[in-house]
């Protein structure tokens, strides 16, 4: 059979869906692209057997309708050097021999039999889908994500939890010391129902999903599998089995005090306290008192300390309070406004960080677990 492609669109889709693929694989067909022609329509697939990821896309020609498949690293480091313009594949199927051939050259490689190749999971009958923004999906796990956890201790916390409620769509990400909690407000369930999405699909998402908000896609689950499908790839995984922790028991409710900084500001002190801090705790204590916070840290085995001053809307009773200052950077790093709010009770509890101005239809939270102060 033969098909004739744009060589650059080829090589975009394979490198988009080749980050499903693992380095090492238990069946070594999935370490192939699965491709099927069907008309013009050329559909690619990439599976690591717990993730899928399909592509498709438009064949400038093809003669028949065919299943074969090519090793992911042999056929991208045989397209990423040539220049955009259409390649022809012409490909033996009793062999598995293919021949490319383009503008000034031709490259022969083997191919593999697509009988081996596993087959797509199907969703049972018992599914919820929802049509929603592909910006909205991307926003929820952006701001979620980096505060998963990567040990397997608990698996249920090493994956982003998206919770269908009648008021809206909530994402949270939590490893036990720090939580993200983000409201979606367009988007709302019948009934509240929910899953975990595990890490890796959810990274792959940030890579396809488009920032404009006319883009949809659409998300379909049931109690094993999710799949998001965007108008050029379908995205099926299985889901992390489990019951999610109830994150909004272990957000304070009552937060007194409250001091509003800005956050670039922040960020440079923290950086700048840290490098004296003590590197096994990288604890940093936050005083804060009328209209001003004080940053401090120390390493008492080295003899090193810092301190610096800020100047802050506080207008309560002097507090001071610890955090782990990698992991505050984390959540500062991971907020966009300019400024951000700490709501704070006592040194004991979680103190809130949240935007000083929230976007429009986004309600975000940021929880981080305090440390005991030495003094």
């Amino acid at each position: 059979m033969k098909l004739k492609v744009s060589s650059a669109a080829l090589f975009s889709r394979l490198t988009s869906i080749n980050r499903v693929l693992n380095s090492k694989n238990s069946f070594p067909i999935l370490d192939c692209f699965l491709f099927e022609t069907e008309g013009t329509r050329l559909t690619i697939t990439a599976s690591d057997s717990e993730t899928t990821l399909v592509t498709k896309m438009e064949l400038a020609e093809s003669d028949m309708d065919a299943r074969f498949c090519i090793k992911a690293k042999t056929i991208q480091d045989s397209l990423k050097e040539i220049s955009d313009q259409p390649i022809t594949l012409d490909i033996n199927l009793d062999t598995m021999e293919i021949r490319g051939t383009y503008q000034n050259g031709k490259f022969n490689i083997v191919g593999e039999r697509a009988d081996e190749y596993p087959k797509p999971h199907q969703m049972a009958e018992d599914v919820r889908r929802f049509e929603l923004r592909q910006s909205m999906l991307l926003q929820g796990i952006n701001h979620t994500i980096f505060a998963t956890a990567d040990d397997e201790i608990r698996p249920v916390m090493t994956g982003v939890y998206f919770d269908f409620t009648p008021e809206c769509l909530v994402f949270v990400g939590t490893d036990g010391r720090k939580l993200v909690r983000d409201k979606v407000l367009g988007l709302q369930s019948d009934e509240q129902v929910g899953f975990i999405l595990p890490k890796k699909p959810a990274n792959i998402l940030k890579t396809l999903l488009q920032k404009n908000d006319e883009a949809m896609a659409t998300l379909t689950f049931n109690d094993k599998m999710a799949e998001v499908v965007t108008p050029d790839y379908t995205l099926t995984c299985r889901l992390i089995d489990g019951r999610y922790p109830n994150y909004n028991s272990v957000i304070p409710q009552n937060n007194p005090y409250k001091a509003t900084i800005d956050r670039a500001a922040l960020v440079s002190t923290l950086k700048r306290v840290l490098v004296f801090s003590s590197q096994s705790s990288a604890q940093v204590k936050l005083a804060f008192s009328k209209d001003k916070l004080t940053v401090s840290g120390q390493d008492i085995d080295f003899s090193t300390s810092a301190e610096e001053r800020l100047m802050c809307e506080y207008d309560a009773p002097a507090l001071a309070i610890g955090f782990k200052g990698t992991l505050l950077l984390d959540i500062l790093g991971n907020l966009e406004s300019s400024e951000v709010v700490f709501e704070l009770a006592d040194p004991g509890r979680a103190g809130i960080i949240k935007p000083a101005e929230q976007k429009e239809g986004e309600e975000i939270l940021m929880l981080l677990m305090p440390m005991m102060l030495n003094d």
